[in-house]
């Protein structure tokens, strides 16, 4: 199986690389991709650089225009993809119908990849998507369970490429009702959860108040780590009870699960975390590039190092991991 690696940055990218990763994916600093963060992304000539960078250590770059475009600014998605295919995308991961249509017309020799955002959990989805736009590759949403996947396979001549390690989101990857409500913004319509601009942070009473867009959120006591403030993660009061109302931190963690992935024909596993640091890229890279290695080559033996989970539940949002979807015991 490949290790398909974030890029926030041209430091993140080289972080990655060198790591171990087979391919990373990035995005330019505008709203076609799902993480236009402030600070993060690429412009041109950084990919121009990092594109360099990976050919020179054997690894691809996949392009994320996995956004939908906006009525009437449709030209930004289609700049998108021709500036990924100019400057030497391996593949673009695409999802809204109409960027797909365009990149197979414009450019057929092109590899296309269907995003998580596009959200084919079925074989029927998936087929109709790589008849119509020629799609190699599908990444699939993170609400199958290992069963669900392998009949998937059985039934699709597309590669599948699933998420191994990385933080876990209440709404159906991405599309996020919560988000666009408080601030008009959304990951699939604007390309960021939690915008920067409507996140406030404010120190009332000895605690650290976390609001967004005026909204309360979560506030922290003077030693308590503070997350990322977002909507589906904030602490509320219901009836009563101050806790997470809707989700708690947390990061999916397949580390144990790699040798059924591999017998059951995942073609890929990503990692999530475009959004962090090029220190989170280096040590997640590299521990599953291990694990990855040592379940390649003995998959009937294979046990997850205990190193390797210490490392990734440091890394891990609110410091906890699940399996998440790939493994319930209820269904």
């Amino acid at each position: 199986m490949e290790l398909i690696a974030p890029a926030g940055n041209l430091a993140a990218l080289k972080a990655a690389v060198l790591a171990g990763a087979d391919a990373v994916y990035l995005g330019l600093k505008n709203a076609t991709n799902a993480r236009n963060f402030a600070g993060l992304n690429f412009t041109e000539a950084d990919i121009a650089q990092g594109v360099a960078f990976a050919r020179q250590h054997g690894c691809q770059v996949l392009f994320a225009i996995n956004t939908f475009a906006q009525p009437g600014r449709a030209q930004a998605w289609r700049a998108a993809v021709d500036a990924a295919c100019r400057l030497g995308a391996d593949a673009l991961i695409l999802a809204d119908p109409g960027v797909l249509a365009y990149a197979r017309q414009r450019y057929p020799q092109q590899r296309l990849h269907l995003s998580v955002q596009g959200s084919a959990t079925h074989a029927d989805a998936i087929e109709l998507m790589r008849e119509q736009f020629g799609i190699q590759r599908v990444v699939l949403p993170r609400v199958l369970t290992v069963a669900d996947i392998a009949r998937l396979i059985e039934k699709t001549p597309v590669e599948v490429e699933v998420f191994g390690f990385g933080s876990l989101c209440v709404m159906a990857e991405g599309r996020c009702l919560l988000s666009s409500f408080a601030t008009g913004d959304s990951p699939n319509n604007r390309g960021v959860c939690s915008p920067a601009h409507a996140v406030r942070w404010q120190q009332r009473d000895g605690q650290m108040e976390a609001r967004l867009n005026g909204l309360l959120i979560d506030r922290y006591a003077p030693d308590e780590p503070a997350a990322y403030p977002t909507l589906c993660k904030g602490r509320f009061s219901v009836e009563g009870r101050r806790d997470h109302a809707l989700e708690e931190p947390t990061s999916l963690n397949a580390l144990s699960l790699l040798p059924r992935l591999a017998a059951i024909g995942v073609r890929a596993i990503k990692i999530e975390g475009r959004q962090r640091s090029p220190a989170y890229v280096a040590q997640v890279v590299a521990t599953l590039r291990a694990a990855l290695d040592a379940a390649q080559a003995a998959p009937a033996r294979y046990q997850p190092h205990p190193d390797w989970q210490h490392t990734l539940a440091r890394h891990a949002e609110g410091s906890q991991t699940t399996q998440g979807a790939f493994e319930r015991p209820w269904k």
